[in-house]
């Protein structure tokens, strides 16, 4: 474990963790349905067709409905008993009735057709966002989020906004825009037989009200279960060796059968309470239509009167048929609406997590210095800017900068660091106006403390420097502050106090993409992606050409074994990498910083997974890219820093011995006993 996870560690154990299980969440974030629909709205047009569709085929269905009562009093009663009925004007109205019924049914295919595109136009809008947001995450957010809970954003929480989109929200509106038609419909026959379904939809109302509560906040604690459930598993399978090697089969099981009970009772909530939903919508609407037909039937054949907006007179048997077909399209669509809302409570839970990583505070980048390639003059000193590559950078300042801002900076130092920061500067070679400073690797710590958690410090007034082309190598025990040292110099973390200064120039004044363009890193824990193991070997720089990652694969004693893949260079590569051994990855990634070509590097722990004959090869490797780079090297195994420059053995976040390795062994300090084996690294 390094010091970062074990101070990552220690922040959780002492604040409130990251990875604990997060409370459950009773309602969607606010904002979240505005933030939706400003994403579907983009869509403007199309959703706008999908409107006037929707608004026909209610207008259809209502207009059908009415057209019952013509139909029954004008045509159908009138040829009951006759001799010689006219058959024409009834088969006109059923024409009729026919058309409105199809264009009903045809802009309801209309809409559907058309909300796929707005659907998948809309995910695919939000994923770009996502992802192009998360790009822009701090180191920080990764080391403290289980992975698995990141994907389950992209795949089960997408999944529910998309049924929300193609399905929930235009089934929403469909619904209550026939509900209104149905009820003006209503009215329009009968404003008594309508208040008495209003006041039948009020109780409805009630009990539907109290089910989807409860379902509701069940929803949303489902997807944060399956984020749980997701982030597990995805462990689980990255672990799945050590999980084997430790027997920790059954504790596993017994882990997820807990997660999965917890994502089963909620999702068994969820469901039972969202799915008699519509039962009791139904048998409640089954009720109504038997109340009104009964007191209909009895008024009709009484002859009651009756009156609406089109008039007054008695209610007739037509008026009691449209009533009672309009009463389940005014209570139907109700129940829909409060089936749909289950769907719609899901989607507000998943978008609420889509959105929350959305509205992560992306990486701070203040920095205004530049990477750019320069020629050198003859002195060695005059410095131009081109853009083609010379094998020469230069930081760059911004139009009015010429240092001086560093060097104030530079100077409220304590007089030790100040001194440091003084000859940085002293030895930096710098263009007449201060605005070019030539890339040399003198790196400098100057009063760095800092700590994962603010409260506890992992490195205390750490002051050093590296002359340029220099290898230093940081050695000891885990939690040192080894691997920390190197997360500062590339900013994936920034220090509370102090300066760390490249060339002289203070790393928070940098770009970061610019600063980690200057930096190659080769890690312990290597990452392969599919891909080619060209394409693998490019991914250090992506204009690279097919010689040049060739050029880079012998340089690092990794062309050898790559000709004798199947495919050679071609082989596609799966699974990080799965079918290669430790060593045959690791070169690859050497490889990768070797093509990248960067005027510094940052070996962590590189060799130290791999065998003494493995290593030897790709500590080979290794010293081929390292010549005439500033080198930084971590490492357990001492002997693969015996021929650094300086060495610099950290205790509990503190210098406590640099120099040589003859010196060091000559001090007879901490080094030797650690070197002899008189103590443990760990």
């Amino acid at each position: 474990m390094t010091e970062q996870t074990s101070a990552l560690k220690s922040k959780e154990n002492n604040n409130v963790a990251s990875k604990q299980p997060k409370p459950p969440m009773q309602k969607a974030a606010p904002g979240t349905t505005k933030r939706i629909f400003g994403y579907i709205f983009q869509y403007k047009w199309r959703v706008a067709l999908v409107v006037v569709c929707i608004l026909v085929g209610a207008a259809a269905q209502a207009g059908s409905s009415l057209f019952l009562q013509s139909l029954i009093d004008t045509y159908i009663l009138p040829m009951v008993g006759a001799t010689n009925p006219d058959w024409m004007p009834l088969l006109r109205a059923l024409t009729l009735m026919a058309c409105l019924y199809a264009a009903g049914i045809f802009c309801s295919w209309l809409w559907q057709w058309i909300i796929v595109a707005v659907e998948q136009g809309t995910l695919k809008k939000i994923r770009d966002d996502m992802f192009a947001h998360q790009q822009t995450l701090p180191i920080r957010y990764f080391d403290t989020n289980e992975h698995g809970d990141i994907m389950s954003r992209y795949t089960n929480d997408t999944d529910t906004l998309r049924q929300a989109i193609s399905q929930s929200f235009p089934q929403m509106f469909s619904s209550a825009v026939s509900a209104l038609a149905a009820l003006v419909s209503m009215l329009w026959l009968s404003v008594p037989v309508t208040i008495f379904v209003l006041a039948f939809t009020v109780i409805l109302f009630v009990v539907v009200r109290k089910v989807v509560s409860r379902s509701g906040r069940y929803f949303v604690k489902q997807q944060i279960a399956i984020g749980d459930v997701n982030a597990f598993v995805e462990e689980a399978v990255n672990g799945q060796k050590v999980i084997k090697v430790f027997n920790h089969e059954d504790a596993t099981q017994t882990t997820f059968d807990k997660k999965n009970e917890e994502l089963f009772e909620a999702s068994a909530e969820a469901n039972t309470w969202g799915n008699v939903t519509m039962p009791i919508v139904g048998n409640m609407g089954y009720l109504l239509y038997i109340l009104l037909a009964i007191f209909g039937g009895f008024a009709a054949i009484s002859g009651l009167g009756n009156f609406g907006l089109s008039g007054a007179g008695q209610l007739t048997l037509g008026t009691l048929v449209s009533l009672l077909t309009l009463s389940r399209s005014f209570v139907n669509p109700l129940g829909q609406v409060s089936m749909q809302f289950n769907m719609v409570m899901m989607a507000l839970a998943g978008a609420s997590r889509i959105f929350a990583l959305m509205d992560e505070q992306p990486e701070d980048d203040d920095g205004s210095v530049t990477l750019v390639n320069v020629e050198l003059g003859e002195d060695g000193r005059t410095m131009t800017e081109v853009d083609h590559e010379t094998g020469h950078w230069a930081w760059k300042r911004e139009e009015g900068d010429d240092g001086t801002r560093s060097l104030k900076a530079a100077q409220s130092l304590s007089p030790r660091a100040a001194e440091v920061a003084m000859k940085a500067r002293e030895t930096a070679i710098t263009s007449p106006d201060g605005r070019l400073t030539l890339l040399q690797g003198d790196v400098r710590f100057t009063d760095v403390t800092f700590g994962y958690n603010p409260n506890k410090p992992v490195l205390h007034d750490i002051t050093w420097f590296a002359k340029p082309g220099q290898k230093i190598a940081l050695v000891g025990a885990t939690g040192a502050g080894k691997t920390t040292v190197t997360n500062l110099i590339n900013r994936f973390y920034d220090i509370q106090d102090g300066m760390i200064l490249y060339d002289g120039i203070s790393v928070k004044g940098i770009r970061k993409p610019d600063l980690r363009r200057s930096l190659g890193v080769v890690l312990q824990d290597v990452n392969l992606f599919t891909g080619t193991v060209m394409d693998n070997i490019r991914y250090g720089r992506l204009d690279a050409t097919d010689e040049e990652c060739i050029a880079a694969a012998k340089l690092t004693n990794a062309d050898g074994f790559i000709r004798m893949l199947p495919n050679g260079y071609q082989t596609v590569l799966e699974g990080d990498g799965s079918g290669l051994s430790q060593g045959q990855r690791q070169l690859i990634s050497i490889a990768r910083a070797a093509v990248a070509d960067p005027p510094a590097m940052i070996l962590d722990e590189a060799t130290s997974s791999i065998d003494t004959r493995t290593e030897e090869v790709v500590q080979a490797g290794m010293d081929n890219l390292m010549k005439g780079r500033t080198v930084f090297v971590i490492a357990h195994r001492l002997s693969t820093v015996r021929n650094s420059d300086v060495i610099m053995v950290l205790d509990h976040g503190r210098i406590i011995e640099r120099g040589s390795h003859d010196e060091l062994i000559a001090q007879k300090g901490e080094y030797y006993q650690l070197y002899t084996g008189a103590v443990e690294l760990e």
